[in-house]
């Protein structure tokens, strides 16, 4: 008893000293932790530079696609809203600019030519390479892209430290620009074209537009100077999608992961149900016709199971059967008169006769051969 109480006190005195222990060791800290982006945050890049801009005092929308209708820069359903362009708005097309549908490009640079600026970007390296067709918007300004020439181009902000850009854009050469950023010779990054009363800003990438790098204030002072043409005198119109590609390009190249595992199920369900070349299993034994062994296996399989007895009575019968065609005298007779009839015709002892006849017990597998043995002998002798 004391031993136990002892072991009672002796717990209740370590978990005081590590109560101790812990409340004389533990801080409490603050640490922040950046939270994935939510809402609009999530799936708009030029997210931050709309709030920005409204921040300003410039009133700016964003939204996926042009939707431009008529000349007069109606939106497509007819309603006038954030898709109606004014003579003095902005809008900057993130994307690929050969996204954008056939039907809009002469509208957008109608738009321009009535005092509109446009800012677009070069395609993508890592967009598939095609040759761009006379009717996309690049080719209607006079644009030329130089493929594979991703370089970087050294950028100075005052205050700042040294800073590059375009790293990831393709270069490209202007007819008769107004500003250019680059040379002529390895291609320019940027290019400020006149087309009537607007102007048109290209560029080899917008990425230092988007929410993770316009923190930065050399990204901030370059937004800035490419939205200068307008700024203040209309609305910034932030397009972040020119047009959705088709619904199969999409499944295609962002749609794998789910269509890939299912196509190599289907083709390994396929490989499974076709026919297969060569057997798997050994070759089944022919068939076999012997009457002999039918009738063997038959009699093996009665006599494994206790049925000797219609086996035997078998036998009999067909001794039976044989003796009315041979002798009906002696087969119309019964008990000893019978077997004293069969012993004189075959030359056998009416008891020997007598026990053929008789079925053997269950259990007497001798006794059973030695009838039906006998049994086929006074049969053959008949």
């Amino acid at each position: 008893m004391l031993r136990r109480i002892g072991l009672i006190v002796l717990g209740m005195l370590l978990v005081a000293l590590f109560v101790a222990w812990w409340l004389h060791t533990y801080e409490r800290v603050e640490r922040e932790v950046d939270l994935p982006p939510r809402g609009e945050a999530g799936y708009n890049p030029l997210y931050a530079l709309k709030l920005a801009l409204r921040a300003d005092g410039i009133d700016a929308v964003s939204r996926q696609r042009l939707r431009l209708g008529d000349g007069d820069g109606v939106p497509a359903d007819g309603r006038p809203g954030a898709g109606a362009l004014g003579d003095r708005d902005t809008v900057l097309l993130l994307g690929d600019p050969r996204t954008l549908p056939a039907a809009e490009v002469a509208p957008l640079l109608a738009w321009v030519g009535r005092g509109g600026h446009l800012v677009v970007r070069t395609p993508p390296p890592r967009a598939r390479a095609t040759t761009l067709r006379d009717w996309e918007l690049l080719p209607q300004l006079g644009i030329e892209v130089e493929p594979g020439s991703a370089r970087c181009e050294g950028m100075q902000v005052e205050d700042q430290p040294p800073h590059v850009e375009f790293c990831h854009g393709q270069r490209f050469f202007a007819d008769d620009p107004q500003l250019i950023w680059g040379d002529y010779d390895a291609g320019l990054v940027f290019a400020r074209l006149a087309r009537g009363a607007g102007s048109v800003d290209v560029l080899a990438d917008l990425d230092f537009l988007e929410n993770a790098q316009l923190r930065e204030p050399a990204h901030a002072t370059l937004a800035r100077q490419v939205l200068a043409p307008n700024y203040g005198a209309g609305r910034v119109h932030l397009i972040y999608a020119a047009s959705v590609p088709p619904l199969w390009q999409l499944l295609l190249t962002r749609g794998w992961m789910a269509w890939g595992p299912l196509l190599l199920a289907l083709l390994a369900w396929l490989w499974m149900r076709t026919r297969r070349f060569g057997p798997l299993l050994p070759t089944p034994q022919p068939a076999r016709r012997a009457l002999l062994e039918h009738v063997q296996a038959a009699g093996e399989h009665l006599l494994r199971y206790g049925r000797g007895a219609q086996l035997h009575a078998a036998v009999r019968d067909a001794f039976l059967a044989r003796l009315r065609r041979r002798d009906p005298f002696a087969a119309a007779l019964e008990g000893d008169a019978r077997a004293e009839a069969i012993a004189v015709r075959l030359g056998m002892s009416p008891a020997d006769v007598r026990q053929a006849l008789q079925s053997p017990a269950s259990d007497d597998a001798g006794g059973l051969r030695q009838r039906i043995a006998r049994l086929i002998q006074m049969r053959n002798n008949l």
